[in-house]
């Protein structure tokens, strides 16, 4: 993993070896906690057209079974965040960690439609802590002005894990079948879990001079007041937590039409083969892990050019990144050639993973850092109504169209209509009252 030598450029000049070390080994750990987390979550995409024929189930009950994931998931976000700024990253994380994993050997061990929706949905609860979670750990850990690029590497395990489960878990299910493909995937988030709580301290139980926490917070607005439910009520005041809970439902559901349906629409579309669709599946996916680094590196750049407030240079990738998805996602599913749609796919997913990457790291500079890890819960609740939406839309629509055409369309109008939302409704920064 690259990241270490990558988080150069957010280390201030005169942090200590103690603080840079540590924060090296938060972000390493958040992003092998996040691959796992993906690749327990891409599970069933993979094994989609096996669990389909197994189970008999139809296009929109595996559309139901793809999206219960995420309801749960969403539904969770808020009381997680509350518990991540209450207790702590540390404890939230390493808890769920342990959930998710049990929920993802369940997933292996079921024989109905029911025992699946059940352990997806609590493979959703257990997750639900990891994005706020490890934003938190970077808003904990790094400046105001360089948290955009610790956050990204992060937030590329959502890319990099989806890019490297498709050959790997279709490599274990045609080997082993799907069910023992669930069950290695849930045993790798038990050894996480174990590194996670052995391993990561907060910045004040971890050793560091005081110096360097002062430098870390010197920046941030003043911490608010509000803890619990009174955060999210006061958070829900802006125009930009809304902004963000809207614009957030449009990067999540055009990224999970592709980690959800994509090895379907290669084999049903495109007519390729399980082993194939899982060859060809990995090459967008590891352009949207280019993207999700890449936004980060653009944020980065911007702040150094100056003129540009640390929320601005998350806001234009955003934007820029939505549009460009929408663009190349609807090309990708109308032209013939199977080359060029898998270079458009790529490119929808590189831009996808831009807005990603930049869209996590605006809760982080846009709020006071006791209020990070709720905003962005509030946040993601939007992006995973998208994210539940996106593969049953997506299904349906395939069910009573017979075509791919109408889900990829209607999931660049959305990219579209929230890139204007990100432009219209996130402006306003988030600062506790004065005096507070």
């Amino acid at each position: 993993m690259s990241s270490p030598n990558i988080l150069t450029d957010a280390e201030p000049a005169n942090a200590s070896d103690r603080t840079r070390r540590m924060r090296k080994l938060a972000v390493t750990l958040l992003v092998l906690a996040g691959c796992v987390n993906y690749f327990d979550r891409a599970a069933v995409a993979v094994g989609n057209p096996e669990i389909r024929a197994e189970l008999g189930l139809s296009y929109s009950e595996m559309g139901l079974l793809l999206s219960a994931f995420a309801w749960s998931y969403g539904l969770a976000q808020i009381p997680a965040g509350v518990l991540v700024d209450r207790f702590g990253p540390r404890k939230a994380l390493g808890v769920g960690m342990v959930l998710w994993s049990f929920a993802q050997i369940a997933g292996g061990l079921v024989h109905s439609l029911h025992q699946f929706l059940t352990a997806r949905v609590a493979l959703g609860l257990g997750e639900s802590p990891m994005y706020i979670g490890g934003t938190r750990v970077c808003a904990d850990w790094f400046p105001l002005k360089r948290r955009a690029l610790p956050i990204a590497i992060f937030n590329s395990s959502s890319a990099l894990a989806p890019a490297l489960a498709p050959p790997i878990l279709t490599m274990l299910m045609l080997a082993h079948g799907w069910r023992v493909m669930f069950i290695i995937a849930g045993l790798a988030g038990f050894i996480v879990a174990a590194l996670w709580t052995i391993y990561y301290r907060a910045p004040k139980d971890a050793g560091i001079p005081a110096a360097d926490i002062e430098e870390i917070h010197r920046d941030d607005g003043a911490a608010i007041p509000h803890v619990g439910w009174t955060q999210v009520l006061w958070l829900l005041r802006f125009p930009t937590t809304w902004g963000m809970f809207l614009g957030f439902f449009g990067v999540v559901y055009i990224s999970w039409l592709y980690a959800t349906w994509l090895p379907g629409y290669l084999e049903i579309a495109r007519h390729q083969s399980i082993a194939n669709a899982g060859i060809w599946s990995a090459i967008p996916l590891a352009a949207g892990f280019v993207g999700a680094v890449a936004g980060g590196v653009i944020s980065d750049r911007l702040g150094r050019l100056g003129g540009i407030d640390a929320a601005g240079t998350c806001r234009l990738p955003v934007i820029a990144g939505l549009i460009v998805a929408g663009i190349a996602t609807i090309a990708a599913v109308y032209v013939a050639d199977l080359w060029t749609a898998i270079a458009l796919m790529s490119l929808g997913l590189f831009a996808a993973n831009v807005a990603s990457s930049c869209g996590w790291a605006l809760a982080a500079v846009i709020a006071p850092v006791n209020a990070v890890a709720t905003l962005e819960a509030i946040q993601n609740v939007g992006g995973s109504v998208g994210g539940s939406l996106a593969p049953l839309v997506s299904g349906i629509l395939l069910q009573h169209s017979g075509s791919f055409v109408p889900a990829f369309v209607l999931a660049g109008v959305i990219a579209f209509a929230c890139a204007a939302i990100y432009g219209t409704m996130t402006l306003r920064k988030i600062s506790a009252p004065e005096g507070t």
